[in-house]
């Protein structure tokens, strides 16, 4: 059995569509008009033990509401779900111990506590022992190089220390499945690449199961080899990521090196591609992939070149596009 079934789900908000002006006011005080929103529709996939899958939509696409849903925090409209064998939105205790949800916008350690002051409180919300609470600390702290600021303030904490004192505070109880929800939102790329150094090595040896949503394509390509996407509350692409370049990318780049002093003017490029560099030493041409082997045939015959080099589209550029149509 997958540890992550998701079946049908949906999730539609009923909110108040208030009139404008005064008079507006007046009428919603006798009657109300309400509209329907679909956050999630008909969601299904699945997620198996030690997966770490990546979550992607643009913004508003339901990628939130489906983890509050999976973490019981929302019930759905529709549909099923079960995790770990449990009905997420039933609460069980024996559920609640088994997973932890770290949303990168939202604060579970106390302002103005210290750090450690905060982790012990969750460990007694959880039971965790004296000891098992000291060994995991203190193995967290050092890969994450907080170790130091565990008597700061949580309030003066940098945004990155903070993230990284939110994370211990999730895994202290060792749960078996991860919700993460941006977490390097915010942060700089040395601590962007500190947190997934951290969370590559954890799930490695954990097998801890993580479905991990992010605008930073750099966390779902160092991280993910899955990724679900999801847009307008629909999942619109499930599979691997390689998958995603070969089905939807439709060019490639060319990038060559030139000996010194050859000058190639920019119209006379324009046959092979688009032109996305042009140097006195270095050409990147952005060209079709069903076009790629004659154009680099055609550049080598015509142009002094010591180097050529041929590469995917960035990523980055092909899922914004995605979300963009």
């Amino acid at each position: 059995m997958p540890l992550i079934e998701v079946k049908d789900l949906s999730k539609t908000f009923r909110t108040y569509k208030k009139q404008p002006g005064f008079m507006g006011a007046v009428r919603g005080l006798v009657h109300r008009e309400y509209q329907q929103t679909s956050a999630v529709k008909d969601v299904t996939f699945t997620v198996e033990e030690g997966e770490l899958v990546g979550f992607l939509g643009p913004n508003g696409a339901g990628k939130t509401t489906t983890l509050k849903m999976l973490s019981g925090l929302l019930y759905p409209s529709s549909g099923s779900a079960r995790v770990l064998g449990y009905v997420p939105w039933e609460r069980q205790d024996g559920y609640r111990r088994q997973f932890a949800l770290l949303l990168g916008q939202k604060n579970q350690l106390w302002w103005d506590l210290p750090a450690q002051e905060s982790l012990e409180l969750n460990a007694r919300i959880y039971g965790i022992s004296k000891e098992s609470f000291a060994r995991t600390v203190d193995e967290m702290t050092a890969l994450l190089n907080v170790r130091e600021k565990l008597n700061v303030m949580v309030r003066e904490l940098s945004l990155g220390e903070r993230m990284k004192m939110e994370l211990i505070a999730a895994l202290l109880h060792q749960p078996k499945v991860l919700f993460l929800d941006e977490p390097t939102i915010g942060l700089d790329v040395v601590s962007q690449k500190s947190v997934r150094e951290f969370l590559r090595d954890y799930n490695a040896r954990r097998k801890t199961t993580i479905l991990l949503t992010s605008h930073y394509m750099a966390d779902i390509q160092e991280l993910c080899r899955r990724v679900i996407i999801i847009d307008r509350g629909a999942i619109f692409f499930d599979g691997q990521l390689q998958e995603v370049v070969d089905r939807f990318a439709d060019s490639k780049i060319i990038s060559i090196v030139c000996e010194t002093g050859t000058n190639c003017s920019a119209e006379r490029l324009k046959k092979y591609g688009e032109v996305l560099e042009q140097t006195s030493a270095r050409l990147r041409i952005k060209v079709k992939r069903d076009r790629v082997i004659p154009v680099c045939k055609a550049l080598l015959d015509e142009l002094p070149v010591s180097d050529i080099d041929i590469q995917e589209m960035p990523i980055e550029d092909i899922i914004r596009k995605l979300f963009a149509r």
